[in-house]
């Protein structure tokens, strides 16, 4: 207690004041407390209350001081020394003591705990309200949600009832609060049961006395919060960020912040105590005005004045652009801050005007006058001014940057309904001050995020943001802050007119936009504007309106690209993202909120103010940029909000307000210009495409593409595709037409020519703008998706087009279609039709599995009658992004076709028939019937009949498409007869006759005349006499008839429609003095020809028909064989076929629009010419046009090599790169061994030659060595081990292989001497050296000098080649080491394998004696050859493979027993692992599956080289033991502190690979044999010492009773009966059998089958690996059979059987023992061994006996069904070092452990917890699942790569990272391959995208 007073003294208070109470103090606390409430419950209490106050004054106080400390610097030290009991001045002691004080004084003398328990049980609250941080998991359902931003939070979302809704999980971007029990925002069907009981009612009143205190305490407690923050807090200098400041505040704060937190979640009793505090203004100005003599308080009161400064609006401090520093501004602010100084306490700053509208004209001031006029509320210009607690609290998060923990008090108070009232009118009291810091902020993502957590939870209630609409002009509020902060990074517009414009645009580069910092404000815009009650007031409010127009101005025609013409940019800017960003987010979600409110009639007057407004924002901007008529040229600006605007108000007017479109429409003039910049855009995009801004870097095709792209592209491309729609369909088409071809700039090359010049674009773009002008025009005409479609049919076009182009995923088509992207109204157009749209037009094709290929996911593709009827190749070509996409989707229709029968040839893209237009756009099809038109589309006919140069097939496509289109739509029928010939209003007559293409189609042109350059052919011909009448009446002299009059007419129309509309003859066209009019000197000069033509558009097409055919007279009138046809016609609506059939089409669709065209054409095929071969010519022109046409041939030759080459490439591949299962063979391989081969030959595949592996010249096969620890996962139990999902599940990893192992390895170790034991095991179950190879050889030489330039090579590749990594040069397989051939054959030469008739007597003297005469070798060791060196290398290698704990099991570290155990381990680890590859046993038989790829040869001859370098003492020599008797036993036993291991105890497949591995290599096929029949033996008596342990007593003496009997038959020894009674009465002299009756297999019943299946099961294990062996060193293929008959195919396989035994008796097992010496002699001779052990540890003799192996195979963890079971259990689980729940939690599927991916708590010596896990539990391979992305991960070694997922949603598709969050199941398929490539260890060679992890993992 003193040390509180203390502080109390310290902090310069009289220390008269803490005198008196002194005694109270010496109280404890509790007693005080319970006597002030006391004192306070009496009815006339203000004694009690003052000496409250007294108190607290006192405790509260008593914190100031530390709070100076922290922020104040001086007299931090004494504070530090006398505060807080020498707390060191950190948030120490005395703030500890005054929240205990506060705690007390609530309880009123009770305990804390107690009293919040009370409050709680009075917590009235329906809403969950929880509020969460970022990165929470939270929930989103769309079925039961109203509002689209709902969540729940887990648990109320899995007590609630959402199956079969539409939901997902999702990971929380800025925070949230669970909305359960809110009626506003979901469906009251979707509360989780503990929300759904309207508890109000029977819960009882609170107890006035039992929050009586808290009423007291808490405007006392948050007053001296307060006082901290205004204290901390320091107006930031210029220069130097205060965030750290504000940091250390903030944290010293944490306790108090944290305590009102537990406060709020007691429930609603203290919530609303909590809210009368915070919004009693009357507490408020008390508190504040009492500050009186305080200095301290004083203080800390100015600060908050200084603080308060900057919030309103008004102030001009970051507004100074460009040259605004004028003096008026700079005197102002100095004005108002002495003003500030002056007003003292009050602090009521009132904003002075003229300061506000300062009439600077800068560039930003001309609409700041404007707008501030318009702002009603004039309070947002204002200093702010503070009422209560709340919104001075709201005011410090503000200033402090929204700290997490006060964001989370202020939102934890929500669900207190009157809290929510004042709350939110706080905030948008505050929204300006809120602007101005989040732009000066250093962190502004954090401030977003937390700003945006605040105000959905506030925005997103219709009631509300309608109410506070109503009482705080929150609309005016937004849109005055969002065009202030805006106004802020604004630049002259260079758009049109460089210098005069008066134009401003947002400069892209600004932080502002660079970084979205506008995001949260425009985000709360939308929000509220999701509200049809808000949404209609901002449509009424015209002051509004213009405003927002205003702002919409400042995005049109921002970032603006310029085309390079010389150099390419130095620097490409990125900007284009930001600007892309901007309008979608700023301009076109508004407005598709605004759009979602106008679907009704009655909603006419809202689109004719947006209408209204935005015609006279877009006037004033052409008039800001001095616009007249023509576009800057090599200009481009992708953004055009206004237009846009306009446009998508316009389509909504006639889709859903039945408006008059011409009510709403411009005058002519207006139309003209605004057509202007969508046409610029769409002939930019042509150019882009066609490179002819490659020198303005990637970038400018990003915007292109950005524009298209599926997010963008109903907020940009089809609002201007719709505009330029409406403006054609009022504008004159020949000016359309004409200003079409212009814009496209392919005028001059519409010439009847063969040559021309075009003066502005180079020859080589000239085709692909070309194409580019008919695809616009054809889309222009096709596209009706504001034309007449409904939805649905919109959905289903875009979901055609999409699967057109590729298969796609059901996440990915979600994605690709465009929604209505107004985010907020969570709705697809039609979302519930997705699903019944998808499952109508496409097919799912279920994830597929190439074992070890790619995992597809669950793919959509499109169903047969959708390519046969409803494939758009336009609305293709609309929607790719990419333009090969284009191409595939023809190909794929090609296909179809083909697959189909329906047409074998190349298809052309289909013709589609149309939606019928809405009348509206009914003066859309007048530009199909123009004479611009017809004449652009004969000349292209013309010239593609005549083959001039530059015109392709998909040119000639578009114009039957547009021909056809025509004949589609013509107007009326036309009158049969001629036409009279009169009339004078021709202006190209001479072309045709009038405008209608039917009849158009007919005329016949004779002469034209053309302009061309001097040199082209056909100048020299003589013009025939008669050009006057047919020929062109030229009205201007200036050349082609046909297009220099188009533009002239189009400048005619122009200036005529000006004059008209605005009758003032000022308005001169400017003549344009470009290169245009007047053609460069360099060019040759032009003149003029005069051309014969004589043809109709009939005539060319019919002429097209034979050429496309080859044949002449192909065309025939199918009319003329059957009237039918023109009575009915059959014309579908739609129609496969090439070019041939679309002529027959159109010639048939002319033909019946009109009798007069059906003569014609049938004359014309009377009259059938040859087609018109190019008059005269000249050798010139010849050259260009063959070297032209050679390049493209030589272009599609190329191609076609090189799809060849690639075919031929990948078939290569897919033959030699069978990497992906272990079981298929590859071509080349090592020859297969045939008899008469003496020495086998290998091929290098790095120099190609092919011979024998000599000792100098050694050669080596290419393999790669891994540690494995796959044997020691194998359990020996058959149900799986299961993922533990709940806290009970465990796994314990004791009953796997390599625990077995290990226990017994110590175990003898503990008993027995350590050589011996190290050979009677093998050890490598964990850790093992797997070797494995793709089966190429290469000399090592050779592989030397490629690991050299591999090592010089400077490109990444994925492997480390100082660790010796390569790849095969030949298969690219993955390997590490070079494995030496042996000399000689590579399988024993046959001479071996014929029977000897040796006995077995002479065979073991023989194998004894060989092992004697180790050091003997054929190839000398001694001489150091290069074989042997690569031998010892190659050894070194597999050595350091795995690490040194596995292979240091010797007691005497580096003793040489280690590395002879370690040697004959790896063989056995390689076979044991072969033989779980082919499944766990042999029946299979065949050759081995990895035969002809296994190296085990290879190894032995390199493992028993070094093996043979160890000699084993011929006195330990097992085989001794073996094969013969012992004189002296007993001597023999105890003359060694510690015995050997005894021969039972010993691993007889251990003694194998030892016996085998010593004797001098070749091995002989009888030794071999030998060898086994003599361990046989031994493992036949091991298997009946186990067998008889495991009897009862009673079994047992049964047993030995009936052996006796039989002993002396014949062949007793190869009687399991005898042998058995045999082995128990031997081993009965020992204490085995006494220990522990109590066996609980005893009760088994032991009939003579059960042991023969006993005996044989517990023997196969050793016959597998040692057929295997023999298979591997003598070659010969494994017998396969059936499962039972496994033992005896093997044995008499290894020649254990003798033959003639099978036919008589019942088969036993005993029948293969050959004994080397008499059983009776050398059984007695092993079992004394153990025996005699028994006599001094008799509790181990069991335990030791080696047990039948009943391993199972080796299995991953069994996974649960769903993933969320996974999920939900891990992702919150903690670290078990740290116990902070990890970033990245990841689980190992082999064993189960939890770690952290790339946790720094966890890492031990700069390895991270995955990489350390994956050595200890894998030996250096690890199989994660990584807990947050659903994804596993591979670490293999130094490396890792990204496997996949075997968890797939209902649609077949991974969710990587779980963005979407839907449901996800188990994929059986995918797990089972992951197991199979972990099982054959085949990671590497499979997975192809591995990267190193530098142990951060």
């Amino acid at each position: 207690m003193a040390a509180a007073a203390a502080a109390a003294a310290v902090g310069g208070q009289p220390s008269s004041q803490s005198e008196p109470p002194q005694p109270e103090l010496g109280r404890d606390k509790a007693a005080t407390a319970a006597h002030l409430k006391a004192a306070l419950s009496r009815p006339d209490n203000r004694a009690g209350a003052e000496e409250l106050q007294a108190l607290l004054e006192r405790v509260l106080s008593a914190e100031r001081p530390l709070a100076r400390a922290e922020g104040g610097g001086e007299e931090a030290a004494a504070a530090g020394g006398g505060g807080g009991g020498g707390s060191g001045g950190g948030p120490g002691a005395a703030e500890e003591e005054a929240l205990e004080w506060c705690k007390c004084l609530l309880a009123g003398g009770g305990g804390y705990e107690e009293f919040c328990a009370a409050v709680r049980a009075y917590d009235p609250a329906a809403l969950c309200g929880l509020v969460w941080t970022a990165n929470f998991v939270a929930y989103r359902c769309r079925t039961c949600g109203i509002s689209p931003c709902m969540s729940l939070c887990a648990e109320c979302f899995h007590q609630g009832d959402h199956t079969g809704h539409d939901f997902n999980m999702f990971r929380s971007q800025a925070g949230g609060a669970c909305d359960c029990g809110d009626s506003n925002v979901m469906r009251e069907s979707g509360f989780c049961k503990r929300h759904q009981i309207k508890s109000s009612s029977n819960i009882p009143c609170v107890p006035k006395d039992l929050l009586m205190m808290s009423e007291f305490v808490l405007p006392r407690f948050i007053f001296c919060l307060i006082q901290y923050l205004r204290e901390g807090y320091n107006e930031p200098a210029v220069d130097v960020p205060s965030e750290k400041d504000l940091h250390k505040v903030l944290q010293s704060l944490g306790p108090q912040i944290s305590f009102l937190e537990d406060l709020t979640k007691m429930g609603g009793a203290m919530r609303s105590v909590l809210t009368q505090v915070l919004t009693n203004q009357q507490n408020y100005k008390d508190l504040s005005s009492g500050l009186g003599e305080n200095a301290c308080a004083k203080k800390s009161h100015e600060k908050y004045l200084i603080a308060l400064k900057g919030s309103g609006l008004a102030f001009p401090e970051d507004k100074l652009t460009s040259g605004m520093q004028d003096q008026a501004a700079g005197t102002s602010s100095l004005a108002v801050s002495g003003f500030a100084g002056a007003t003292g306490t009050s602090g009521q700053v009132d904003s002075s005007d003229e300061e506000d509208q300062d009439g600077s004209q800068g560039v930003g001031k001309r609409k700041r006058v404007k707008l501030s006029s318009s702002v009603k509320d004039q309070s947002i210009m204002d200093v702010l001014k503070h009422k209560s607690f709340l919104e001075e609290l709201l005011f410090w998060t503000i200033k402090y940057e929204f700290p997490q923990k006060m964001v989370t008090f202020l939102l934890n108070m929500l669900p207190d309904q009157d809290y929510k009232i004042a709350f939110t009118k706080t905030f948008v009291q505050h929204y300006a001050f809120i602007m101005k810091t989040l732009k000066k902020s250093h962190e502004s993502d954090t401030m977003s995020n937390r700003i945006v957590h605040i105000s959905v939870q506030l925005f997103s209630n219709e009631e509300l943001a309608r109410q506070v609409t109503e009482e705080c002009q929150l609309l005016d509020i937004m849109v005055t802050v969002l065009l202030y902060m805006m106004e802020s990074c604004l630049i002259k517009s260079e758009l049109q007119d460089e210098e005069n414009s008066l134009h401003v645009v947002v400069n892209c580069g600004e932080a502002l936009l660079k970084n979205n910092t506008y995001w949260p404000l425009v985000s709360d815009f939308i929000n509220i504007l999701s509200h049809q009650s808000v949404a209609k007031k901002f449509l009424e409010d015209h002051g509004l309106l213009v405003t927002w127009m205003n702002f919409v101005s400042f995005f049109q025609g921002m970032n603006l690209n310029k085309r390079e013409l010389n150099e390419h940019v130095e620097f490409e800017s990125q900007t284009y993202y930001a600007a892309f960003a901007a309008e979608l987010e700023a301009c076109a979600q508004p407005m598709w909120g605004l759009l979602s409110h106008c679907k009704i009639r009655e909603t006419q007057e809202y689109t004719r103010n947006v209408v209204r407004y935005c015609l006279e924002a877009l006037q004033d901007w052409f008039d800001a940029i001095n616009f007249v008529d023509e576009p800057a040229p090599n200009q481009v600006t992708f953004h055009l909000p206004l237009h846009r605007y306009y446009a998508m108000f316009l389509s909504k007017a006639v889709k859903c307000q039945e408006l008059d479109l011409d009510s709403i429409l411009p005058d002519q003039e207006m139309l003209m210009k605004l057509m202007i910049h969508p046409l610029q855009i769409q002939a930019s995009l042509s150019e882009i495409h066609s490179n002819m801004w490659v020198r303005n870097g990637l970038q400018i095709k990003g915007q292109a593409m950005t524009y298209v792209q599926s997010h963008f592209c109903n907020s940009m491309i089809d609002p201007d595709i719709y505009l330029l729609q409406v403006c054609a369909s009022r504008l004159d088409p020949d000016y359309f037409i004409s200003s079409v071809f212009e814009r496209f700039k392919v005028v001059d090359l519409l010439t009847m020519a063969s040559q021309h010049q075009n003066t502005i674009l180079d020859s080589e773009h000239e085709r692909s703008m070309l194409e580019g002008a008919l695809t616009f025009l054809v889309i222009l005409l096709s596209l009706r998706l504001h034309l007449g479609m409904t939805d649905d049919e919109i959905l289903r076009a875009e979901m055609v087009a999409q699967l057109c182009m590729n298969d796609r995923t059901h996440s990915s088509l979600l994605d690709l279609i465009p929604e209505n992207p107004n985010p907020k109204s969570g709705i697809i157009p039609g979302s519930y039709s997705f699903e019944s749209v998808l499952s109508a037009v496409a097919d799912f094709k279920a994830p597929v599995f190439e074992p070890g290929g790619s995992m597809q996911q669950g793919m959509y593709t499109p169903k047969a009658e959708v390519w046969d009827r409803e494939f758009d190749p336009v609305m293709v070509i609309l929607r790719t992004v990419y333009r090969r996409d284009v191409q595939s989707a023809m190909d794929r229709y090609t296909a179809f076709l083909k697959q189909s029968g329906k047409f074998p040839g190349n298809p052309w893209p289909p013709y589609k028939k149309r939606t019928p237009l809405h009348p509206s756009y009914k003066g859309l099809m007048r530009l199909l019937h123009c004479k611009t038109l017809h004449i652009v589309l004969f000349t292209l006919l013309y010239k593609i009949l005549m083959d001039h140069q530059n015109l392709s097939e998909h040119v000639l496509c578009m114009v039957l498409y547009l021909i056809e289109l025509g004949l589609e739509n013509s107007p009326e029928e036309e009158p049969d007869e001629e036409e009279p010939v009169g009339g004078q209003e021709r202006c190209h007559d001479s072309w045709f006759p009038g405008s209608n293409l039917v009849s158009n189609m007919r005329h016949f042109i004779n002469y034209v005349r053309v302009r061309v350059p001097e040199t082209a052919p056909e100048v020299k011909r003589e013009p025939p006499a008669s050009t006057s009448s047919d020929g062109f009446a030229s009205t201007q002299n200036s050349g082609t008839a046909q297009v220099f009059s188009l533009v002239a007419e189009r400048r005619k129309k122009f200036q005529e429609i000006i004059n008209r509309n605005s009758g003032e003859a000022n308005q001169v066209v400017r003549p344009k003095t470009s290169s245009k009019w007047s053609a460069p000197g360099s060019t040759p000069q032009l003149t003029t020809a005069i051309l014969e033509i004589k043809e109709s558009i009939l005539s060319l097409l019919i002429k097209l028909h034979h050429k496309l055919s080859g044949k002449q007279n192909s065309y025939y009138p199918p009319w003329l064989d059957d009237l039918e046809i023109l009575i009915q016609p059959e014309i579908p609506k739609y129609c496969h076929g090439d070019g041939m059939t679309a002529v027959e089409r159109i010639l048939l669709k002319a033909a019946l629009q009109s009798r007069l065209n059906k003569r014609i054409i049938e004359e014309i095929c009377r009259k059938v010419t040859p087609p018109v071969p190019p008059k005269k010519t000249s050798s010139a022109e010849k050259k260009t046009l063959d070297k032209e046409e050679r390049r493209q041939k030589a272009r599609e030759r190329q191609q076609k090599l090189l799809a060849e080459f690639a075919s031929r490439q990948k078939s290569f591949m897919e033959t030699a790169m069978d990497v992906d299962s272990p079981e298929t063979d590859i071509a080349m391989e090592i020859v297969t061994p045939e008899q008469q081969v003496s020495e086998a030959v290998y091929d290098c595949v790095i120099c190609g030659q092919s011979g024998p592996s000599s000792e100098e010249r050694p050669t080596g096969l290419v393999v790669l060595l891994q540690a494995s620890s796959v044997l020691g996962q194998c359990r020996n139990s058959t149900e799986p081990k299961k993922l533990p999902t709940t806290e009970e599940e465990q796994i314990y990893p004791w009953d796997t292989c390599a625990a077995v192992h290990d226990v017994r390895l110590s175990l003898l170790q503990r008993f027995f001497k350590d050589s011996s034991c190290l050979q009677a095991v093998s050890i490598g179950w964990e850790g093992g050296v797997y070797v494995q190879t793709c089966g190429h050889t290469l000399h090592i030489d050779c592989h030397k000098s490629y690991m050299e330039s591999l090592r010089n090579d400077q490109v990444l590749q994925g492997f480390s080649v100082e660790k010796g990594e390569f790849t095969c040069p030949l298969c690219r397989q993955f390997a590490n080491s070079v494995l030496p051939c042996y000399p000689g054959n590579n399988v024993e030469n046959s001479l071996w394998q014929c029977h000897s008739n040796k006995s077995m007597q002479e065979l073991i003297k023989e194998v004894e004696e060989l092992q004697e005469q180790l050091g003997i070798f054929p190839v000398s060791i001694s001489s150091e050859t290069n074989l042997s060196k690569e031998m010892e290398s190659v050894m070194k290698d597999i050595k350091s493979t795995t690490q040194k704990k596995y292979t240091d099991y010797s007691k005497t570290p580096g003793s040489p027993d280690n590395d002879f155990l370690f040697m004959y381990s790896v063989a056995r680890t390689n076979l044991e692992l072969e033989l779980i590859h082919r499944g766990g046993n042999l029946c299979s038989g065949g050759a081995s599956t990895a035969g002809k790829r296994s190296c085990l040869n290879q190894l032995f001859h390199v493992l028993a080289m070094h093996m043979r370098l160890y000699s084993i003492d011929s006195a330990y020599n097992p085989w001794k033991k073996l094969t013969q008797l012992m004189q002296d036993m007993n001597s023999q036993l105890y003359n060694e502190e510690q015995p050997e291991v005894p021969v039972l105890y010993r691993d007889v497949s251990s003694l194998l690979l030892i016996q085998i591995l010593t004797m001098p290599q070749p091995l002989h096929k009888e030794h071999f044999t030998c060898i086994v029949k003599v361990l046989f033996t031994l493992l036949y008596t091991q298997a009946l010492a186990a067998l008889s342990v495991k009897c009862s007593e009673e079994d047992r003496l049964a047993w030995k009773d009936l052996g006796t009997l039989k002993k002396n038959t014949c062949n007793a020894e190869k009687s399991w009966e005898v042998l058995l009674s045999l082995v128990i009465s031997e081993l009965s002299k020992g204490k085995l059998y006494l220990e522990g009756e109590t066996e609980e297999l005893g009760m088994v019943a032991w009939s003579p089958d059960n042991i023969e299946r006993y005996l044989q099961q517990f023997c196969l294990p050793f016959l597998r690996i040692t057929s295997l062996l023999q298979h591997h060193l003598f070659g010969g293929d494994l017998p396969s059979c059936q499962e039972e008959e496994e033992f005896t195919v093997l044995a008499s396989c290894l020649g254990l059987l003798p033959s003639f035994s099978q036919t008589v008796h019942p088969f036993t097992s005993a029948s293969c023992l050959d004994w080397p010496v008499p059983a009776f002699d050398i059984i007695p001779q092993w079992c004394f061994e153990v025996t005699s052990f028994s006599e001094r540890h008799a509790e181990q003799v069991k335990v030791l006996l080696i047990q039948e192996s009943k391993w199972d195979l080796p299995r991953l963890l069994q996974l649960p069904e769903n993933y969320n079971t996974i999920f939900q259990y891990y992702h919150r689980k903690t670290c078990s070092v740290c116990t902070k729940v990890p970033k990245d939690p990841a689980v190992c599927l082999v064993c189960g452990t939890f770690v952290c991916l790339k946790g720094l708590c966890c890492k031990q010596q700069s390895y991270c917890e995955c990489v350390l896990h994956s050595q200890n539990c894998g030996a250096g391979t690890g199989i994660f699942l990584l807990i947050n992305a659903s994804v596993i991960i591979i670490i293999r070694g130094h490396r890792f790569c990204l496997w996949g997922s075997v968890y797939l949603d209902a649609h077949g598709e991974e969710d990587r990272d779980l963005r979407r969050g839907k449901p996800l199941y188990i994929c059986k398929e995918r797990y089972k391959v992951l197991e199979q490539q972990w099982v054959s260890h085949t990671f590497d060679h499979i997975n192809k995208r591995w990267g190193p992890h530098y142990n951060g993992l």
